[in-house]
């Protein structure tokens, strides 16, 4: 403390600024203060060599003292510099003018910019018409857990017992059944007021009710003609298949992206791109069991979230909703659309209902409108693989309850006979001729689009196909020649069940990741793309021939045929 008495004590200049523009006695310097002004030189002195005095008397201040009350902080740095400027150089004058500047501008005040707050537009569907409640069973009702998001589900652990892990199709479902992308004019629904799976009147009387009683009693499946080994090979399909499946819900024909793999299986497909058709035959093996996402003992999870990925993969317009994608096209769709219009005729679930519409209408949209057939793309001449999943994806959906236009049906049939060849009894590709797996194909599609149990050609067509036998090697062939044996039944069918049964129960993979797998080889075209998860799929299928549907000509069977 200076011992100078108050009234004689006078200020002066403090040191001047250092190299930098910012003094060091005030920490480190502010972003910007290295482009602060620096002094060149030192501050002027006085002639004698003593720094230059601007000292300010300070009682000449406390005369004003009342004024400067007044007037506070402000009339002080008035007061001070008045009397600085009239003795002061002018690079002091700046600097106090830049100071008294600068203190001014730390006395004003911003407030802070109000927070933006997004607003949310909410869209209310319009109201929906009122569908009848389903049959509650007592003793498995679905649970419902409170608002699971798709995030949680893809992690769930699908080797678990998940019987406790159901959960109601997520607001995804719900919103694709708010949609209307296909007139209902074009696609009538006849709402069938109860879930088929609660039926339980022997085997009932509906196609696909037969898969729930066999579900509930697996000792009926051998009574149709499965054995302990081969529905043991089922169980053991399904559970490398949800081994197999994808993070997000999918499957694919790579199966070692799967993350339980990771190239543990050997012949792994190709064709990694086709996401919506590896999904659609993985959905369709569980779904023949009469497994869904509403009701299974393992596999509820793995089900719901297969669904969940076709229904966010579709791409919903005026002309439905499309699932063909590049490598698979229009196959993709025809698998696809099964799997969804199988789920809904088995859940009769609500949230499916639309779903099931907007796949079936875009089957209607993509025919070619001249030859009647289907191909890769929407409306290109059609080939009759191709068009034999659309027509079986158009048949699940009229057994889920929806009219398919007479005239669709029409045109399919006139594909076929463009391509048949022997009055019928035999089908080519895209022409005439008779193939193994073609004409399979093509016969299937006639029991389903119309022709009789006596119908001479049909006859023809299946001493044909009992003749030749089931293939070693071609999975293709073997998954439709084996529906048509199982739809005519009797000799014919038993010898070829015989043989095909047993064929597969033995190449099934044994040991290792493999277990529960099959591949075939070169003998099917698609085994070299479709890999192991599509052998393995298609296998299944065959053995749950026995209940996924009932043979078309039994008496008991209302499996009716499309509307005239």
């Amino acid at each position: 403390m200076s011992n100078v008495p108050l009234a004689e004590r006078k200020l002066k200049v403090a040191t001047p600024l250092e190299p930098g523009g910012w003094p060091s006695d005030r920490g480190a310097s502010p972003a910007g203060a290295a482009f602060a002004p620096r002094l060149k030189e030192d501050p002027p002195v006085a002639k004698n060599g003593e720094p230059l005095d601007i000292s300010i008397h300070v009682d000449d201040l406390y005369t004003s003292r009342a004024w400067l009350g007044r007037h506070g902080l402000t009339a002080s740095i008035a007061c001070f510099a008045q009397l600085a400027v009239e003795e002061a150089p002018a690079w002091l004058i700046s600097m106090v003018v830049h100071m008294v500047t600068l203190v001014t501008m730390a006395m004003i005040t911003v407030s802070e910019p109000v927070p933006y707050k997004p607003q949310h537009l909410i869209v209310t569907p319009p109201e929906k018409k009122k569908v009848e409640k389903p049959l509650e069973v007592e003793d498995d009702k679905p649970k419902t857990l409170d608002d699971t998001s798709i995030a949680e589900l893809v992690t769930m652990d699908t080797h678990a017992d998940q019987s406790e892990k159901y959960v109601e199709p997520s607001r995804h479902l719900e919103a694709a059944a708010s949609a209307s992308p296909v007139p209902d004019a074009g696609l009538k629904h006849i709402p069938q007021g109860e879930d088929i799976l609660a039926l339980s009147n022997g085997y009932g009387n509906n196609p696909i009710g037969i898969r729930n009683e066999v579900a509930m009693d697996p000792k009926k499946a051998l009574d149709l003609g499965a054995t302990t080994s081969s529905e043991i090979a089922v169980s053991k399909a399904l559970k490398w298949l949800a081994t197999h499946q994808l993070t997000d819900g999918s499957w694919s024909f790579d199966t070692s992206l799967a993350p339980s793999c990771k190239g543990k299986c050997r012949n792994s497909g190709s064709l990694s791109q086709a996401r919506n058709a590896a999904t659609g035959l993985a959905l369709m093996a569980f779904l023949g069991t009469g497994q869904t996402h509403q009701r299974s003992e393992n596999y509820q999870v793995t089900i719901h979230r297969g669904l969940q990925f076709l229904i966010n993969n579709m791409r919903v317009g005026g002309n439905g909703g499309a699932l063909d994608e590049s490598g698979g096209m229009m196959y993709s769709h025809g698998i696809a659309a099964i799997a969804i219009s199988e789920a809904y005729a088995l859940t009769n679930d609500p949230n499916l209902l639309t779903p099931t519409r907007a796949v079936l209408g875009y089957i209607c949209y993509a025919q070619d409108p001249i030859g009647g057939g289907w191909r890769y793309r929407p409306r290109q001449k059609g080939d009759t693989s191709v068009v034999g999943w659309q027509i079986m994806a158009l048949k699940s959906g009229h057994m889920a309850g929806f009219e398919i236009p007479p005239l669709v049906v029409e045109r399919a049939s006139q594909f076929l006979d463009e391509v048949q060849q022997s009055g019928g009894s035999a089908y080519g590709y895209t022409t005439p001729g008779q193939g193994e797996a073609t004409t399979a194909i093509g016969l299937l599609c006639r029991m389903y689009l119309g022709w009789q149990h006596d119908n001479p050609a049909l006859e023809r067509g299946v001493r044909m196909l009992s003749k030749r036998g089931p293939s070693p090697s071609n999975m293709y062939y073997n998954y439709y020649a084996t529906q048509v044996m199982r739809h005519w039944e009797g000799e014919p069918w038993e010898n070829w069940n015989r043989q095909m049964r047993d064929q597969l129960v033995h190449s099934q993979a044994k040991q290792g990741h493999e277990e529960g797998s099959w591949f075939t080889g070169s003998g099917d075209l698609g085994a070299p793309t479709g890999g192991r998860l599509y052998c393995t799929a298609m296998a299944t299928m065959i053995l749950e021939v026995y209940y996924r549907h009932l043979p078309i000509y039994r008496s008991d069977s209302i499996e009716q045929e499309f509307p005239d």
